[in-house]
């Protein structure tokens, strides 16, 4: 597990990478903060692992950041402009991140950092065990079997490929967690869809294999559009 901090004066950019940080199993999110300044003081006083740092902001710039750091912590940079890039490799940066930032480029930057602190991937398993509404009862679900998940309060409904409802007794958020962030998409406070069973988008909907249409909340639409940007023919 790495603990990692958000800088950025941008307070949506914040947003979408604490939602790909959701989505990765080995990261945890300490902090956020759009002041350079205070997230230097942070990341000094406290034991952080890696820094999601902007390059231009207010006060000092992700570059001088670096140099303040000391190599306290490791870091990647994100910003919009390519033109940095070769100042942040000359800074020993871990990778460098232009924005929009998809989720699939963010996880391979991620798995860099896991690599350059010397930590493991943690393995994600193929299935889940999930307790169901029956006192002592517990059902396997394969993860490559479902197609997507509607959260029902303290409960879920989780569809699968054999057309089946299973009702399992845990929140949405907690089996956000669990799943592979680069097969499984929040789009909704109540759904998450598997992205290899999407088969059309319109609009402010998601249209299934099995022609279940889906809608995509207000929350994760920047997320969503980031994360499927990379797979548009244009």
């Amino acid at each position: 597990m790495l603990t990692c901090i958000i800088i950025d004066d941008e307070e949506h950019a914040i947003e979408l990478l604490r939602l790909h940080i959701e989505q990765t199993p080995f990261l945890k999110l300490v902090h956020t903060t759009t002041s350079p300044v205070q997230g230097l003081e942070f990341v000094l006083r406290e034991k952080v692992d890696l820094v999601l740092l902007d390059v231009q902001m207010p006060g000092i710039t992700g570059i001088e950041f670096i140099k303040l750091l000391k190599g306290k912590s490791k870091v990647i940079l994100t910003t919009a402009y390519k033109e940095y890039a070769l100042d942040g490799f000359d800074n020993e940066v871990v990778d460098y991140l232009l924005k929009p930032i998809i989720y699939s480029r963010f996880l391979q930057a991620a798995n860099r950092a896991l690599a350059v602190c010397g930590r493991n991937v943690i393995p994600i398993n193929d299935y889940l065990l999930v307790k169901t509404e029956l006192k002592g009862k517990m059902i396997k679900i394969d993860i490559d079997d479902i197609i997507y998940i509607e959260g029902l309060k303290q409960y879920v409904s989780i569809y699968t490929q054999q057309e089946q409802r299973k009702i399992a007794l845990l929140n949405i958020k907690d089996l956000e967690q669990r799943l592979p962030g680069h097969q499984f998409l929040r789009v909704h406070k109540s759904f998450i869809v598997s992205v290899r069973h999407i088969n059309m988008i319109q609009g402010n909907m998601v249209y299934l294999t099995t022609k279940e249409s889906i809608p995509i909340g207000h929350t994760y639409k920047e997320a969503f559009t980031a994360f499927m940007k990379d797979k548009i023919m244009s």
